[in-house]
């Protein structure tokens, strides 16, 4: 099978490619990205055969998709901004595909990938994607569910990239309509800064105070549930970054400058909000951060067999101090993100899904033990916690 690694240059996509070349068994890898020189250097970097790379602009509708066609496999790690003209390529050039963010505009292109029989997995990284089988394990093993809480929390610079920097005012965008909460049968839009609740992560990450974000956990879980005959009284996703980054995110917030209105600098007009965020990028504290890595907690109550029982699940992974080669400093960070994409293209390619075409949600299409199963084959590490309350 051939994978054309879309976006393949950035710091996230790099990693799910190295991870297909070290575990996968692939006939060709293709690095695309607009960059070129970046895509030569992540090609030549990961020494391999079978790698090679070409420049893809994938705003270039029909060029774009004559670059894909060759391929059995798109692996999309471009931009929430690019997601929906992304999924429209892998679509047009009959290819199965996966991506990191999982936003919904995917699924607009849900019955060319049926009639093409195909299928498009939107949000596999940590989260969504891990997160989701995490959810899926503890809800199969429970009668009945009273509430789903998924958090994480995310140890990085706040600029390092600038697909990173657009995550960060996309999710504290004060008009933003995905933010919600499902909540006895419906879902509710809350505000940024919403219910915040201290989680207990696993070491060496601290307890951090969360809130509510717009990730598609929320959506998605409430949909696998009720097209299973099922249903759960609250389900809730919340996340932090490292305490200084949120303390900037708020002030941001309560100053207005998340709704990125307007300003003349000089005679030029530009988003208040745009300026912050390259001044982010290109200034030393956008681009360190003290403690680097990932940490999921998926909490799940409800009853089994009269019991009502928790089920609490983490992640652990190799530290980023240099012991572990590979895992140092960000790269900690960016593997836990980017292995978890290349473990669902290897499943696909091998057949290893729940038999479904179309544009899926990430429960619908893999089992939670074969994602576990792969995540252990690196290092990292789903833990799981059964209690009676």
């Amino acid at each position: 099978m051939k994978v054309f690694c879309l976006g393949g240059a950035g710091k996230i996509a790099r990693e799910a490619a190295l991870d297909l070349v070290q575990f996968g068994n692939f006939e060709k890898i293709t690095i695309g990205d607009y960059d070129e020189n970046a895509a030569r250097e992540v090609a030549e970097w990961l020494k391999n055969p079978v790698v090679d790379w070409v420049k893809i602009d994938i705003t270039n509708t029909n060029e774009a998709v004559e670059r894909m066609k060759p391929y059995d496999i798109v692996m999309d790690g471009t931009t929430i901004s690019l997601n929906k003209q992304s999924t429209r390529c892998i679509a047009q050039a009959n290819c199965h595909g996966i991506n990191l963010n999982g936003f919904g505009e995917e699924y607009e292109y849900d019955e060319i990938f049926k009639a093409n029989g195909k299928i498009m997995v939107p949000g596999f990284g940590m989260t969504p994607g891990t997160t989701n089988m995490m959810a899926v394990y503890a809800c199969n093993r429970l009668d009945g569910l009273d509430a789903v809480r998924v958090s994480h929390g995310s140890f990085r610079p706040i600029a390092f990239s600038k697909s990173i920097t657009e995550t960060t005012t996309y999710e504290y965008d004060p008009e933003l309509p995905g933010r919600v909460v499902y909540e006895n049968g419906r879902l509710k839009q809350v505000p940024p800064f919403a219910r915040p609740r201290i989680i207990e992560l696993p070491p060496p990450y601290p307890a951090l105070e969360q809130y509510i974000i717009p990730h598609s956990e929320t959506f998605t879980l409430s949909k696998w549930l009720k097209n299973n005959g099922r249903d759960a009284g609250l389900i809730e996703v919340r996340g932090s970054w490292p305490e200084e980054n949120m303390k900037l995110i708020k002030a941001l917030y309560h100053w207005g400058f998340l709704k990125n209105e307007k300003i003349t600098v000089n005679g030029s007009e530009a988003g208040i909000m745009d300026c912050i965020a390259q001044y982010l990028i290109h200034s030393e504290k956008g681009q360190k951060t003290q403690l680097y890595g990932y940490a999921l907690h998926v909490e799940v109550e409800g009853s089994k067999d009269g019991r009502k029982k928790r089920y609490t699940l983490t992640h652990t992974h190799p530290s980023s101090d240099g012991s572990v080669e590979g895992w140092e400093g960000l790269r900690s960070y960016t593997r836990c993100v980017g292995i978890p994409m290349a473990i669902g293209v290897i499943l696909i390619a091998a057949g290893k899904t729940k038999r479904i075409t179309g544009a899926v949600i990430p429960e619908e299409v893999f089992m939670p033990e074969d994602i576990f199963n792969e995540l252990a084959k690196r290092g990292i590490h789903i833990n799981i916690e059964e209690d009676d309350l």
